[in-house]
């Protein structure tokens, strides 16, 4: 239902364009500078002029030049010209003007000058119009793609999330952990965010930054006395909006790599900060062992993912740096938020 309105709108407003068109021509061919009135010769000259007109653009064009069958559209283009020649000087000019044109054959070139002129602009505007309109159809698709593959991104962050947690969860089962409760209360409050609070295009920044610290505190329970995690918050988080589950990729890679790769001596340092005009400043480090498993930091589907969803949501307003040391791995993302719609 909705591609047929889309459609009959669509050809609503080219007809409408196409009389706007008809008329203007019109005037400016057949309106008598004088008397300010249109001659009817002229007007039925300029009426075959544009009947040959529309059975280019409407029946040669599709049917053929678009279709990319070129040698067939040239020639009906150019044996409909000779007919609109010989209708010209063999009919029309013997009815109109017996006495003067019609009386012989002025030659093709003549009939040239006044055809061609109007045959090129309709066929023009008939090409721009289409053009507009393939761009518009484009453009949807586009959009319809991206958000399809937006979705099926942000679908990816909770299985991955919720994989690497299960293992954490299990570890601490086994071990009869009596942190084990409040791993899965902390489990509970972050997946609770991701399944109902985060399905928007966008989120309050203060809900994404609860969102981070009860993530930080549910993996902090792994580190323990094996390292230090700090954590460090410079901003007003209430004036801005931004794409829910963002930052939670880099963080989740830093206590992975890090606890993976050290017994001891974890250092997980996070900075974030908001300038007023909402530009976002976010660093994550981390220290592991390159001796590890853990050489291929870069490269994990959980990046991957970020980068592309960073790339479809804020294609020109962010910045990311991943720089990697023998000992250390860090990350760099700098980001324009959107200000929070008041509508």
């Amino acid at each position: 239902m909705i591609k047929n309105k889309f459609s009959s709108n669509i050809t609503i407003k080219e007809l409408l364009f196409q009389v706007i068109l008809t008329v203007l021509l019109c005037l400016a061919t057949c309106l008598d500078r004088k008397t300010y009135s249109i001659h009817l010769t002229s007007s039925i000259f300029f009426l075959s002029y544009t009947l040959a007109a529309l059975f280019i653009n409407y029946h040669l064009l599709p049917l053929y030049f678009y279709k990319k069958r070129y040698f067939t559209f040239y020639s009906f283009t150019f044996i409909t010209i000779i007919l609109l020649i010989i209708v010209e000087e063999f009919i029309l000019e013997r009815i109109f003007y017996p006495d003067s044109r019609g009386k012989d054959y002025s030659g093709c070139f003549y009939a040239l000058f006044n055809i061609i002129p109007i045959l090129f602009i309709y066929v023009g505007c008939k090409f721009a119009w289409d053009a507009h309109h393939k761009q518009h159809e484009l453009n949807t698709l586009k959009n319809i793609a991206k958000e399809s593959e937006l979705q099926f991104l942000k679908s990816q962050v909770n299985p991955h999330f919720l994989f690497n947690n299960l293992n954490n969860l299990y570890s601490y089962a086994i071990a009869n952990s009596p942190k084990t409760p409040s791993i899965i209360l902390e489990l509970s409050a972050v997946l609770r965010y991701m399944l109902y609070e985060c399905q928007e295009d966008n989120v309050p920044l203060s809900k994404e930054f609860a969102h981070l610290k009860s993530f930080i505190e549910l993996n902090s329970l792994q580190i323990e006395d094996r390292g230090v995690i700090d954590f460090d918050f410079e901003c007003d988080t209430s004036q801005f909006t931004i794409a829910p589950l963002i930052l939670i990729v880099f963080i989740e890679n830093a206590f992975k790599h890090s606890t993976a790769s050290q017994s001891d001596t974890i250092s997980i340092k996070i900075n974030l900060s908001v300038s007023k005009d909402g530009l976002l400043q976010f660093v994550c480090k981390n220290s592991y062992q390159s001796a590890t498993n853990t050489d291929d930091l870069s490269k994990g589907i959980g990046l991957i993912n970020v980068k592309k969803r960073l790339h479809l949501l804020y294609p020109d307003t962010h910045q990311l740096t991943l720089n990697k040391t023998p000992s250390l791995y860090e990350v760099h993302l700098q980001l324009q938020l959107n200000p929070i719609s008041h509508a």
